[in-house]
């Protein structure tokens, strides 16, 4: 167990952090799969407005610094080719 006071804090900040990264990459996934359920589902406007609404989250996550900036453009890459080859 940490002995300093600054450790402690640390600890304790470490925490609180490690829940929020959590919980943004789990958004972030829950994201992803909306887009891929509508491509698997066959429903373009589905599939777009998805894909629309995972941009902002891809970026934030980027912003935040639970992803790398190449993960999440490759990620927004390969979902942007799978609902442009459902025309």
């Amino acid at each position: 167990m940490a002995n300093h006071h600054s450790a402690k804090v640390r600890i304790r900040r470490n925490a609180r952090r490690n829940d929020l990264n959590t919980s943004r990459v789990s958004a972030i996934r829950t994201f992803i799969k909306g887009v891929e359920k509508a491509v698997a589902s066959g429903d373009k406007e589905a599939a777009a407005s998805a894909l629309k609404a995972v941009q902002p989250h891809l970026a934030r996550g980027v912003r935040a610094g639970v992803l790398h900036k190449n993960t999440a453009s490759r990620k927004m890459s390969r979902l942007s080719a799978s609902v442009k080859a459902m025309a």
